[in-house]
C-alpha cells in the first residue's frame, strides 16, 4: 500500500491549487477574477483559467493544432471545451488525471502562445495621427 505522503509530484493528482501555483510561477503572470472565477493573464491577456474547477478542470487557451496534439496524445487528460470555445482551441485539462509535469507543460504552452501573440501585437507599427480635416468639429457651419 502506497502512502499519500510518500508520493512524488510525478504520480500525485493535480488540483486547482496546483494549477494556480504553476500558472503564477510563469514569468509575468497575474491572477484576476474573470466572471467571478480565477483566470490568469500575462501582459494583460488571458491564457488560462479555473472557470471549470468545480468540474475538476483547468482551462487552457491553445491553437487548434496544439489542442489536437494534446487530445491525440492524452485523451484521458485533455478535451476540447464543448461548443464554440472548443472550436477556437480552448481546452480542458482534467486535473486529477494530470501529473505535475503534464500540467506544467500544458500551462507553459498556453503561456508561450500568449507571449508570442503579445509580441506580434506590440511589433505592429501604428500610423501617426493625421492633423487637419479630421480634427475639426463636424456638422457646424460658420457664417
Amino acid at each position: 500500500m502506497v502512502r499519500y505522503d510518500t508520493l512524488t509530484n510525478e504520480n500525485r493528482h493535480m488540483t486547482a491549487a496546483d494549477f494556480r501555483r504553476i500558472a503564477l510561477s510563469l514569468e509575468g503572470v497575474e491572477e484576476y477574477p474573470h466572471a467571478g472565477l480565477p483566470a490568469f493573464r500575462v501582459i494583460g491577456r488571458k491564457f488560462a483559467s479555473l472557470a471549470s474547477q468545480a468540474k475538476g478542470y483547468g482551462n487552457l487557451m491553445l491553437t487548434l493544432e496544439q489542442q489536437a496534439a494534446f487530445v491525440d496524445e492524452a485523451p484521458e487528460i485533455f478535451l476540447p471545451i464543448p461548443g464554440g470555445w472548443g472550436r477556437m482551441g480552448h481546452t480542458h485539462i482534467r486535473l486529477a488525471a494530470a501529473s505535475e509535469e503534464i500540467l506544467t507543460g500544458a500551462l507553459r504552452t498556453a503561456w508561450k502562445l500568449r507571449m508570442d501573440k503579445n509580441a506580434k501585437t506590440s511589433r505592429k507599427t501604428h500610423l501617426p495621427k493625421r492633423s487637419g480635416v479630421g480634427d475639426k468639429k463636424r456638422g457646424k457651419r460658420r457664417l
